[in-house]
């Protein structure tokens, strides 16, 4: 394996910290050559100095001229502007893109990523949930290679590793179920922004982890995994597994199931994206299976989270379907995380918006920014009221 320049899209939140310290383990294999934040400075200045990449880029002009003043006298190029993220994925010198951006703004570069040929350690959901067909066929057309760096589709990644796509009977995504797995609905209605954060598993960032508590995260892994291992949604099934030990299975048409197992760390899936096809060695704590003498899997519950029947009715659907309910979850968890809705309050926001949307049956991408605004707004909207 010889040495690869990395970009990574949202290198100052979670994902993108952990595949710092996986580019760290890995110094001769694994360069960071672009880095980029949205807001964060501070965090993004002190990731140049460490790692020293050809380039940072501040998606918020505002941020750039501090982002200067911290990084005077080094010799890292600064840059701004969600254009300039774009425009760097044309860079004939980076080789793989880690798509860790949180949200819609993570699709622009994805596709830019694609069209240019290189390969893309798909982090960010929505790139494939927003404009699943129009990435795939992007990807397929300039042999981009799409890399998932979620934890249940690498584990599908893996599974499927030497198998043939007709050998493939179904999906099944395992989800941990949250931190309110076990509650009731009438409980749920209580709930508060700090509950919703606490995850009782995996440390991610806010907006995933509140998409986690309301399942809405399994709902942009079906579409996820739609795209990336061409399967209708009608044979990717979800399984409640609140250990977080098994990521995720694949059953075959001879009736068995692979499944892949480890601890509930990001740096397995990230590493395998970035290694592969080699297995990176690492010192990382190794599971032992004699500590998990009881795995439970459990159907989800959709009187309970109904954002997951939400998710599967815009699949369903089709066209901007799917790209109007993500603008309308984006909005609605931003309004929960300011407290300015109840948790319960987001499933009604998102449906009652997504069913205003004007439907288009096959989007451009042009339509797809279009029917983001128009969602967003509608939600908001909606909000307000509340």
């Amino acid at each position: 394996m010889t040495l690869r320049n990395i970009a990574i899209l949202g290198s100052t939140g979670s994902i993108g910290t952990q595949t710092l310290d996986i580019c760290a383990e890995y110094p001769t294999l694994l360069r960071p050559y672009l880095l980029t934040a949205n807001r964060n400075v501070e965090l993004l200045a002190r990731q140049a100095r460490q790692f020293k990449p050809q380039r940072v880029i501040i998606a918020d002009e505002s941020c750039y001229p501090a982002l200067c003043r911290l990084l005077e006298g080094s010799e890292v190029e600064v840059a701004a502007g969600s254009k300039a993220i774009t425009d760097a994925m044309s860079d004939p010198a980076i080789d793989t893109v880690v798509t860790a951006m949180v949200g819609y703004s993570g699709l622009e570069p994805t596709i830019a990523a694609a069209r240019h040929g290189k390969v893309i350690a798909l982090s960010n959901k929505e790139t494939l949930v927003v404009a699943g067909e129009l990435i795939s066929a992007l990807a397929k057309e300039h042999n981009a290679p799409i890399r998932p760096v979620d934890s249940e589709h690498s584990a599908i990644f893996q599974c499927l590793a030497g198998e043939s796509h007709d050998s493939i009977d179904r999906l099944i995504l395992t989800a941990s179920g949250g931190p309110f797995r076990t509650l009731t609905k009438e409980q749920m209605q209580s709930v508060t922004k700090a509950d919703a954060l606490h995850h009782p598993n995996w440390n991610m960032g806010a907006k995933v982890t509140i998409d986690s508590a309301s399942m809405m995260n399994k709902g942009f892994e079906i579409m996820e995994a739609r795209w990336l291992f061409d399967i209708p949604a009608d044979r990717i099934d979800v399984a409640v597994h609140p250990q977080s030990i098994v990521h995720s299975m694949v059953q075959f048409v001879d009736g068995s199931i692979k499944a892949q197992l480890g601890l509930p760390d990001m740096h397995l899936p990230i590493r395998y994206a970035l290694g592969f096809p080699q297995r990176l060695k690492s010192d990382c704590r190794k599971m032992r299976i004699s500590d998990y003498s009881s795995l439970t899997f459990d159907e989800p519950d959709p009187e309970r989270f109904p954002m997951l029947r939400h998710a599967y009715d815009a699949i369903a659907r089709g066209g901007n379907a799917p790209c109007a309910l993500n603008a309308a979850n984006e909005i609605a968890v931003a309004a929960f995380l300011e407290e300015k809705i109840r948790f319960v309050d987001i499933p009604d926001i998102v449906g009652r918006a997504v069913a205003a949307a004007t439907f288009i049956e096959r989007p451009t991408y042009e339509q797809l920014v279009a029917t983001n605004t128009e969602v967003r707004q509608s939600a908001l909207f909606l909000i307000t009221k509340e």
